[in-house]
């Protein structure tokens, strides 16, 4: 028998079906010689502390760090029985292909199993850039040996093993910490959310910190035939570094003086022809970017959705890509992917012309086989498969558009427009105009979605200009204008910050390491890292703005720098990077993490003075130390128990919960076990 392993049961009943594997088993799907099982994505999980050690239930700071000799695998709750048959069909199978999502992460929720398993038949690998049934089909001509991904999984335990030893005994010693302090809850730290969860208290930071500068500046409205608006150039000398005007009483002063003037007289015009190329097709974290733009649409949703368009409608190729790029080699599948999108919207009669329009034998240079190379999949684009888009959701739809007309963009013409810049005399003072003229409009007559950059006094169109020519001044008006802070992050631009990382970075020899780094986190964890910061509340969603809380504020000002630093992040997604190409082993990368975690422990354990945390409103001190309290709740009720218990057994009896009105409380002695 021949067993594929698929990540969950949508894709299982995909692959099963090209297979013939119809017949209906327990937890797989059977067709002659071959078996399809599946996860429920990881139905494994690294064991918790106490799999090592009973004492580790409780925490306390001198159980730290914890560093298992010999990692420990546990079977997650809720997937027992599934994890029943693949472990049976793993030991009567002949040979094994891994059909799992084509990545890290797909990677490791196979390979974990084999190890945990036993298993050790020979092993295959489908790799699948998309779900429909050509795909499938092409993939399974075209198997690699299990070899070549198998430091996959090596990077993957290497990413997993590092979020254990940082969640586990960094969370465990701050929390512990901060509540000596009288701070009652958890705070988690994360390997990757805590340097994100930074990325917004530094941008909430700078927005607070900014202060604003006046200036201003002078728009004259010309007539040269038509309408046009030119801006007064602040003499040199007089401007800011910036080029801006700061006193008004100048601005006023040149004011006049062009109002005085009835015309302005050109001195030189220059015209320059702008070729825009084609944007890529998408990449997950520029398509999350853009739709949260858009359509507000948060990060996860974004991947959601694009996860839908790939397995339930198969519409769309695999999103969790970081490689806008296609192979050279699909060029020859372009007419039937044309195909199958007017297919997918057949009443759409200006889908039908937009593509009638396009030059099917356009190479632009988003086909690059070099550039796919690198990357593990290829840009997000429509399926040779024609989908059904009335079974879409609106947002589906939307979603489907907008990757559908980044791909149709590739066979348009280059956007060419002329830039033009002229510089006039007026009243004494030098006036400048800016605009452009669209002479092709391309491929931005096919994208009409899509983050384009607003209008402005540049982006207008002037009439024909020449040297000495004279336009008449219509109108002159001086404009208060203020500096603005750096807008606060959306889940979108956090995606995008996520993945530039480098360029918050000021040393230049790390920036220099992470010029090619893909940031922190990976597209296919970054909105899942935003989304748990938003459950923990460590992060507030405002409108479509993100910033920290209280108690996100508070627990990036108390941890390490470097936890929280995103560079170091950074560096640490390069070497799981050097591991998957076999430059670092898996046992040198967890020995580094873990010496380094220890080193932590020790610095903060000895000097818990340093940690400052939020403290709620009304928390007693202590009857015997002074230290401050925890609200527990043991059998009686709700109490209050001195944060340094066991060393401490000061208790006061007090029901009303923390910020609630003060009431009498008693001092007294009880025999009540507190757990922490």
């Amino acid at each position: 028998m021949r067993l594929f392993l698929c990540e969950k049961p949508s894709q299982a009943r995909d692959i099963a079906k090209v297979l013939g594997a119809h017949s209906r088993g327990d937890g797989c799907l059977s067709g002659d010689g071959v078996t399809v099982t599946w996860g429920i994505g990881h139905v494994l999980e690294c064991a918790a502390p106490d799999a090592y050690n009973e004492q580790y239930k409780s925490w306390r700071i001198e159980h730290l760090p914890i560093v298992p000799e010999a990692w420990k695998m546990e079977v997650k709750s809720g997937t027992a029985s599934q994890f029943k048959v693949i472990k049976k069909l793993l030991g009567q199978t002949k040979e094994l292909v891994i059909a799992t999502d084509a990545d890290r992460e797909g990677e490791m929720i196979a390979r974990e199993l084999v190890d945990f398993c036993g298993y050790h038949g020979p092993i295959k690998r489908l790799w699948l850039s998309a779900l429909n049934e050509a795909s499938v089909r092409k993939a399974l001509g075209s198997l690699k040996d299990g070899k070549e991904t198998s430091r996959l999984y090596q990077s993957a335990l290497g990413r997993s093993r590092a979020d254990w030893l940082i969640g586990m005994n960094l969370s465990r010693l701050f929390t512990l910490l901060s509540r000596q302090n009288g701070f009652d809850g958890v705070l988690s730290i994360g390997r990757v959310q805590t340097p994100t969860l930074k990325l917004v208290v530094d941008r909430e930071n700078a927005v607070r910190s900014f202060v604003s500068v006046p200036y201003w500046t002078v728009a004259v409205l010309l007539d040269g035939g038509r309408l046009f608006k030119a801006m007064w150039v602040v003499p040199e000398g007089q401007a800011d570094e910036h080029g801006r005007c700061c006193r008004e009483a100048l601005a006023d002063q040149a004011a006049s003086a062009l109002r005085a003037s009835p015309t302005a007289k050109v001195v030189s015009v220059e015209t320059k022809r702008v070729k825009v190329g084609q944007p890529l097709p998408f990449e997950l974290s520029e398509l999350q970017k853009v739709c949260s733009a858009l359509y507000g649409f948060g990060a996860q949703e974004t991947l959601d959705l694009a996860q839908s368009l790939y397995e339930k409608h198969k519409a769309t190729t695999y999103p969790r890509t970081d490689c806008g790029y296609l192979p050279e080699s699909m060029l020859s599948d372009v007419p039937k992917i044309m195909g199958a999108i007017l297919k997918t919207d057949p009443t759409n009669t200006g889908l039908k012309n937009c593509i009638s329009g396009l030059d099917l034998k356009l190479k632009s240079r988003a086909w690059n086989e070099e550039k796919v190379g690198e990357s593990a999949h290829h840009g997000i684009i429509p399926t040779d498969e024609a989908a059904d888009v009335a079974a879409m959701s609106e947002n589906e739809r939307l979603l489907y558009q907008t990757i559908r007309s980044r791909f149709l963009a590739q066979f348009a013409p280059v956007h060419e427009y002329d830039q033009t810049e002229a510089i006039l005399l007026c009243g004494g003072q030098e006036l400048k105009a800016v605009g452009r003229n669209v002479v092709v409009k391309g491929w931005k007559g096919v994208v009409t979605v899509d983050d384009d950059e607003p209008a402005n006094e540049n982006s207008q169109e002037l009439p024909a200009l020449a040297e000495n020519m004279n336009c008449a001044v219509n109108s002159v008006g001086v404009n208060a204008m203020k500096t603005t802070p750096p807008a606060l992050y959306t889940e979108g631009t956090l995606i995008d910050a996520m993945k530039g990382v480098a360029k918050l970075v000021t040393d230049p020899r790390l920036k220099q390491k992470l010029k090619e780094t893909t940031g922190i986190g990976t597209n296919a964890t970054r909105a899942g890292i935003i989304k748990g910061l938003i459950d923990r509340a460590f992060i507030v969603k405002k409108g479509k703005s993100l910033i920290a809380s209280d108690t996100g504020r508070a627990l990036i000002g108390m941890v390490p720098a470097a936890v929280a630093d995103p560079g170091t992040t950074a560096v640490w997604e390069q070497a799981l990077d050097a591991i998957e190409a076999g430059q670092l082993t898996l046992d040198d990368f967890v020995q580094k993490q873990s010496a380094w975690i220890a080193g932590l422990v020790e610095k903060y354990r000895n000097a818990p003075t340093t940690v400052k945390v939020p403290v709620a409103a009304n928390i007693p001190a202590c009857p015997l130390c002074k230290s401050p309290m925890r609200r527990r709740t043991g059998v009686h009720g709700a109490f209050w128990s001195c944060s340094r218990y066991p060393d401490c057994k000061g208790v006061l009896n007090d029901e009303k919960p923390v910020g609630g009105a003060k009431k009498s409380r008693k001092t007294t002695v009880r025999k009540t076990k507190v757990s922490s």
